[in-house]
């Protein structure tokens, strides 16, 4: 594999760890193009397969994110990853979640990981990260008057800053053969349960926060209200309920071996984002 003058394409470049492996890769001196429906280099929609290639001209390695939102999109990366063989890409990162590894194939990420698995004409790393500490302060896991609600009951998560997912996704798109068909899980340092992470962000925010443990079923009626399509349920399901029985993340070092930093605890998260929390809960 060359490691001369490597062009990598992120796909999702404006999104949550996109934006944020553009700009590591770009400390590093290494030439980027940007994908994602609008605001980037170019123009790449998953629906649409035209897009495909034009992105991948001239590209020698790939940050790859599935669709968001989506449960169906087996078929269309596996056309994309087609056409990034016949394009000469040489390496594929892909963005899996935690556990995957223990998925069924018909779980469209497993499938993704699968079919990575078995090609021969590019190498890969597959990231396989715990749930994102920036949901507290970007997603779905922000606080609404006053509670942060998700039925996760006591279950813990060894809840990863995206800057240090982004960190490992860099490292290994700058040096790819030494993380060629190797596949990490992606922790913090600490598992914590969702109340004690609303307590350690009412000490950084200095507003009282608290862990409403809803429903399941209401907890997934509500959010398919907000336009979430449907299909997406029994997703969110699984992941809320892997954490409420116990099998949430758990901590390593992975971090820590593959980029030479230590992962980011929760509680500097918190005061390094504490602005995310600064008006009192309404």
């Amino acid at each position: 594999m060359s490691e001369s003058q490597p062009t990598v394409l992120v796909l999702g470049a404006t999104g949550k760890t996109g934006s944020r492996v553009v700009s590591n890769l770009r400390s590093r001196a290494i030439a980027v193009r940007t994908a994602a429906r609008s605001g980037a280099d170019v123009a790449f929609d998953w629906s649409g397969r035209g897009t495909y290639a034009p992105a991948l001209e001239a590209v020698t390695r790939v940050y790859l994110v599935a669709p968001v939102l989506r449960t169906d999109f087996a078929a269309d990366v596996s056309s994309f990853l087609d056409e990034a063989e016949s394009a000469g890409v040489e390496h594929v990162t892909f963005l899996s979640a935690y556990g995957m590894e223990h998925a069924p194939e018909q779980i469209a990420t497993r499938a993704v990981e699968l079919d990575l698995i078995k090609r021969n004409r590019l190498t890969h790393t597959i990231l396989r990260p715990a749930w994102f500490m920036q949901n507290f302060s970007e997603t779905f896991l922000k606080p609404t008057n006053g509670a942060i609600v998700v039925p996760t009951g006591e279950g813990a998560e060894a809840f990863i800053d995206v800057e240090d997912v982004s960190a490992v996704a860099a490292t290994t798109l700058t040096a790819p053969a030494a993380h060629a068909r190797a596949a990490y899980s992606l922790t913090g340092p600490q598992a914590l349960t969702v109340a004690e992470a609303a307590a350690i962000i009412s000490e950084a925010s200095g507003h009282p926060l608290s862990h409403q443990d809803l429903d399941r079923e209401t907890w997934v009626a509500g959010v398919l209200a907000m336009g979430v399509p449907v299909e997406y349920g029994a997703v969110l399901r699984q992941l809320t309920e892997t954490i409420a029985s116990g099998n949430g993340a758990r901590p390593n070092d992975t971090v820590e071996k593959i980029t030479g930093n230590p992962a980011r605890t929760f509680r500097d998260f918190t005061h390094a984002n504490a602005a995310a929390w600064s008006e009192s809960p309404k």
